[in-house]
């Protein structure tokens, strides 16, 4: 039998469509023309495509543009607002929610502390604070289109936590749990791999394209960006590193090893250092080292010291272009660097640390709930590209 022509227009339709829906995306404002010219695709064909995403509100008019020596020619914007996406953060000890629009600008924030680690406690805030995010979408075309989650620990395809020592959770249906309470299309991933992503979409990263994300905060984990692309490894669990062993019969981790990079340089290891100082938390250690107080500013550098052992390790492997500090104790960046830069400048080979430069994340605290907040996004705009 002959096949028909049908299927195989619609599927150049999809793909014709998904370009130039990319060259708004990337390059906007711009014209029907030079998305002509762009794309290669002819005139109409362009045309055509346009006005569908018009009509399905991703595209739209933007006035007059600046004539060549012709009629002024209409140019065209991304609707961002044409939906809303909800990004969460969740930490050991706080849970950071952000509503963004559909280009990632923040709409609302929500952030609360967590005393208590387990499950149902934490997903029942969880929940709570995704519900108070989505009252505050405005109305629009999409609505929510998705949630993304960054969570400190291993997590499968599924969306399942498979472990997260420091919260001390192993198989946790978060995907699921959440799908089925919201009804919407849920992405799961660790929060290092989601920091990695928020610098690069939206901060340091952007450009680069070897990039290592080093998520510090109660413990540590690390997102990696090699050639553009987030690398997961072969079972998808990569980024553990803050599991690298830096003391042969060190401390015992709650992972199960001993001597992990992560009791010696995370903000745990600051608080332990600094029990007997009185402080409680990060919060007042960062009060006190702005206000000069030297033995904090010396556990400071201290865990900067281990900080940049650590990260000299990855630089040795990997040789990448930037290495992105970022979570909570990028606060501390101003007693930190000193010393994460003279470490690594004493334990890297001189070729791999040329060029390579130490930045602190552009976004501070918030780049696990953007990248967290850019998967709903990218999930979105996979379904648009495809059709569905």
């Amino acid at each position: 039998m002959k096949r028909k022509p049908t299927g195989d227009l619609a599927l150049i339709k999809k793909i014709n469509t998904a370009i130039v829906l990319e060259a708004v995306l990337g390059y906007a404002p711009l014209s029907r023309a030079q998305i002509s010219e762009l794309t290669g695709l002819n005139k109409a064909t362009v045309s055509s495509l346009v006005q569908d995403l018009i009509d399905t509100h991703l595209v739209v008019e933007n006035g007059p543009g600046l004539s060549s020596g012709g009629r002024k020619p209409v140019m065209l914007l991304f609707n961002g607002t044409a939906g809303y996406a909800v990004g969460i953060d969740l930490g050991v000890n706080y849970i950071r929610g952000l509503l963004v629009d559909l280009e990632g600008n923040v709409i609302a924030e929500q952030q609360r502390s967590l005393k208590q680690q387990d499950a149902d406690h934490v997903i029942g805030q969880l929940i709570s604070c995704i519900e108070l995010l989505i009252n505050d979408a405005p109305e629009s075309s999409y609505g929510i289109v998705g949630i993304g989650v960054g969570v400190p620990g291993i997590v499968d395809d599924n969306g399942t936590i498979l472990f997260a020592p420091n919260l001390k959770w192993r198989q946790v249906e978060l995907q699921q749990q959440l799908e089925e309470r919201f009804n919407l299309p849920v992405t799961i991933d660790n929060e290092a791999n989601a920091g990695a992503q928020g610098e690069q979409k939206y901060g340091a990263g952007q450009g680069i394209a070897n990039q290592i994300y080093v998520s510090v905060g109660i413990g540590i984990g690390t997102g990696i960006i090699l050639n553009k692309e987030l690398y997961k490894g072969a079972s998808g669990f990569s980024g553990e590193l803050g599991h690298l062993s830096i003391e042969y019969d060190g401390k015992p981790c709650s992972c199960g090893n001993r001597g992990c990079w992560e009791l010696y340089a995370s903000e745990n290891a600051l608080l332990e250092s600094t029990a007997s100082l009185g402080f409680e938390n990060l919060e007042d250690l960062l009060l006190a080292a702005t206000a000069g107080d030297e033995r904090v500013i010396a556990h400071i550098r201290s865990i900067g010291d281990y900080l940049g052992a650590g990260i000299a390790n990855i630089v040795n492997v990997f040789n990448p272009d930037v290495v992105i500090i970022g979570n909570r104790m990028s606060r501390a960046a101003q007693w930190l660097e000193p010393a994460v830069q003279a470490a690594v400048d004493q334990r890297t080979l001189s070729y791999h640390r040329e060029r390579m430069r130490i930045l602190f994340a552009e976004l501070q605290e918030q780049s696990a709930v953007r990248g967290a907040a850019y998967y709903a996004i990218s999930t979105f705009f996979t379904k648009i590209k495809s059709g569905q």
